[in-house]
């Protein structure tokens, strides 16, 4: 009896444990991290005009600013500060709400900047906010090249801008141009295309579609690679209407690649940056994991995927990147740098400085803006 007791305690206790570990952080220290890590950006680059200089000097219109601002809009979602709201409208002033190297570029990267443009232009409709990406993508849609999107990245930067044109114009050739470019990424770049049908993740480019192989044989699916196309299928989800002809082969793309994470995930909570390859550069890293967060939470949020299943993998991947990633004084820890692949931009550890530290905090805030709307 004394034994049976022990053990039903014990039972008790480790299913205790288990709730816990599955209950959602409270929304203020949800909000909390995403202000700290926030106000540490802003108090650094106080002029939202300047330019980055790191190898070389850029433009802070680029997409790596750009990604932080989709998260800032995100942060002011939840949280209606009006420093936030200025700050981006001061972003957009300094550029002349232009788009690196002019409305001429074709180049997804430069066009990110565009998401906030229009999101912005939704609240005060001056029309000097979309003009240039607006004048840009018609440019791209006036031809019939759909082969830009040669990199898993430029999902994520450019299809935010199509699917919001599309919405605001109430024109469905965005919606269509959008696809045209997402069907050629996804099933003809490269040898046969980026998208891997048999595991459903992403090659990033040419460079790593099989015969390609990581160092312990696996494919080279790079996490913030596939990170990327998870949140250009939220962003474009969110605003596309269910009528689209290709509105369920974006679903089940979405679906999918949330499934094939599942095994992937470290025991730690975060995915490695060589998702099936734990050798080549293993460790913590805050990008795909904050996109990953991102994903399951929209899900969870919009009753898409089993909450059952996903909820306990997102909370494991956002408290582990709230304890193990965030400083006291807002910086964040285990960003990997710019590059393309596993060994680019490392080392990747709690207090080195990656070459750009925008995109982790949109990507960070992302996830945060959607962990904030778990009930």
């Amino acid at each position: 009896m004394f034994n049976r007791t022990k053990l039903l305690l014990a039972g008790s206790l480790l299913l205790t444990t288990v709730l816990q570990a599955q209950k959602a952080p409270a929304k203020k220290e949800v909000l909390s991290a995403m202000r700290l890590t926030n106000q540490y950006f802003m108090n650094k680059w106080p002029d939202a005009g300047k330019t980055i200089i790191t190898n070389k000097e850029r433009p802070s219109n680029i997409w790596t600013r750009a990604v932080y601002y989709e998260g800032l809009m995100a942060l002011y979602s939840i949280d209606k500060k009006k420093e936030y709201l200025n700050y981006a409208i001061d972003w957009g002033v300094k550029h002349n709400w232009g788009l690196n190297s002019g409305i001429q570029t074709r180049n997804a990267d430069n066009q990110c900047c565009g998401q906030t443009y229009i999101d912005l232009y939704l609240m005060d409709k001056k029309e000097e906010r979309i003009k240039d990406i607006k004048a840009s993508i018609d440019a791209m849609k006036a031809t019939s090249k759909v082969d830009d999107w040669s990199w898993v990245d430029a999902l994520q930067m450019g299809m935010p801008v199509y699917v919001r044109l599309g919405k605001l114009y109430n024109d469905t050739s965005y919606y269509n141009r959008m696809y045209d470019m997402y069907a050629y990424t996804k099933h003809k770049h490269g040898d046969n295309g980026l998208y891997d049908p048999a595991n459903h993740l992403w090659w990033r480019d040419k460079d790593f579609d099989p015969p390609y192989k990581e160092p312990n044989g696996a494919s080279c699916y790079w996490s913030r690679g596939n990170g990327w196309v998870v949140a250009a299928l939220v962003r474009t989800l969110q605003l596309l209407p269910k009528s689209d002809p290709h509105y369920n082969e974006y679903m089940q793309d979405y679906k999918d690649m949330l499934k094939a994470l599942i095994p992937l995930q470290r025991t730690d909570g975060f995915w490695n940056v060589s998702l099936a390859d734990s050798t080549n550069f293993g460790g913590k890293e805050l990008t795909g994991t904050s996109l990953f967060v991102y994903g399951m939470a929209w899900g969870i949020n919009n009753n898409l995927i089993d909450k059952a299943t996903y909820r306990p993998i997102m909370l494991k991947a956002w408290n582990a990147l709230v304890k193990d990633c965030v400083h006291t004084d807002g910086m964040l820890g285990y960003v990997q740098g710019t590059g393309k692949e596993p060994k680019d931009g490392q080392p990747v550890t709690y207090d080195h400085i990656p070459d750009f530290e925008d995109y982790g905090l949109g990507c960070f805030l992302l996830a945060g803006s959607e962990m904030y709307k778990l009930k």
